[in-house]
């Protein structure tokens, strides 16, 4: 299951809005087929790996990492595949919520004899198609919040001044997660402040092959904007690509909307009360377009917001070894009066990237698992 898992992160760029699978097919202790979900309309990793594995897959087990699918979309149903080769057993990491699966593709192969364990390695095949399997069960996108912060928790000086507080492998890590989110959200003083471009550059990722190249590039990923009074600038670096998006209030004025539009901005107004608290507009909006990994990247203000409205799914902390001092700007503009008050995360991961560290925190309890083991 590690080598199947493995082999579903090489799809996390290619693979929206289908989540990211990864496939092996073992005979006499040996991995002889291997798969990863190609693009929309290519085959899916089971099929991939059936295909190497050719006639030696009969009577061989196949580990995937989401419940094979039983209906036809793009592509045939991979169930058929799997019947087809002869698999004598399916060793699943978790079921697929999506209605037309969700457990008809492991009843099928349970119906026709074949040997089923589910839930093995689970958490870490949610990790890796969160957003896929948030839209399925909550009708809403899994929401990262990505922040950088020294060890005392600031993220910029009194004036301002922030770059870099990470080094160039953490940010290349940041590029790695813009790649992977079909949307990103920003706020309006991030615009004004860096006026950044929030899109991916596959030339920061040497480690992207052709297929991923030419998904990204056939993609530009939405930018949502909150900017409740249309203060982003018509020549602002955004919006140089499409995808633009600026959720506004209802106290902007007219007439920069119509600058904005001309500029090649998409608008949507919000009542009083929704620019107020946006985050759930956001989430609608985005579970309309199957956009279900979105990347917040916003200053602490947004992010205190974000995080007080509980529409924070997951941190991408990244702290570097330095000290900022107190008159530095804070993580997240958030007020407790008590400890009880005070949000708690689950840690997921731990990793170095150059000399800084990237912690990976769940904000609320983990993405319910439905693993046992069964036998035809």
């Amino acid at each position: 299951m590690a080598e199947a898992l493995a082999q579903a992160e090489k799809g996390v760029y290619r693979t929206w809005p289908n989540p990211s699978v990864g496939a092996v097919v073992v005979a006499d202790g040996k991995i002889i087929g291997r798969g990863t979900t190609a693009p929309p309309g290519g085959p899916h990793a089971e099929v991939t790996a059936l295909a190497q594995a050719g006639a030696r897959a009969r009577g061989a087990t196949l580990y995937v990492t989401l419940e094979p699918c039983n209906h036809y979309g793009r592509t045939p149903p991979c169930v058929d595949a799997v019947l087809a080769a002869g698999i004598a057993r399916v060793v699943v990491a978790g079921g697929d919520p999506h209605p037309q699966v969700a457990g008809a593709g492991l009843a099928r192969l349970r119906a026709a004899g074949v040997t089923l364990t589910l839930g093995v390695e689970e958490a870490a095949a949610e990790a890796l198609n969160a957003g896929f399997l948030s839209l399925q069960r909550r009708g809403l996108p899994w929401l990262r919040l990505k922040l950088a912060a020294s060890l005392d928790g600031r993220t910029a000086m009194a004036n301002g001044e922030s770059q870099w507080i990470t080094g160039p492998e953490a940010r290349q890590d940041v590029q790695r997660w813009r790649a992977r989110s079909p949307a990103l959200i920003t706020g309006v003083g991030t615009v004004l402040a860096d006026d950044p471009r929030l899109t991916p550059r596959p030339e920061a990722l040497p480690e992207l092959d052709e297929v991923d190249r030419a998904a990204l590039a056939a993609r530009t990923p939405y930018r949502l904007v909150l900017d409740r009074k249309l203060r982003t600038p018509p020549t602002a670096q955004l919006l140089q690509t499409p995808g633009v998006v600026l959720f506004h209030g209802p106290e902007a004025p007219e007439a920069r909307r119509e600058a904005l539009i001309a500029a090649g901005a998409s608008v949507v107004a919000l009542s009083a009360a929704e620019a107020a608290a946006p985050f759930p507009v956001l989430g609608a909006w985005c579970a309309e377009r199957a956009l279900g990994d979105v990347l917040l990247e916003c200053g602490p203000t947004l992010a205190g917001a974000a995080l007080a409205q509980g529409a924070v799914d997951e941190l991408l902390l990244y702290q570097a070894p330095l000290l900022l001092g107190a008159s530095a700007r804070p993580l997240a503009a958030l007020q407790w009066e008590h400890l009880a008050d005070a949000q708690r995360f689950v840690l997921m991961d731990v990793q170095r990237f150059g000399a800084d560290l990237r912690l990976r925190l769940q904000a609320r309890a983990p993405l319910p698992c439905n693993g046992s083991e069964e036998s035809a």
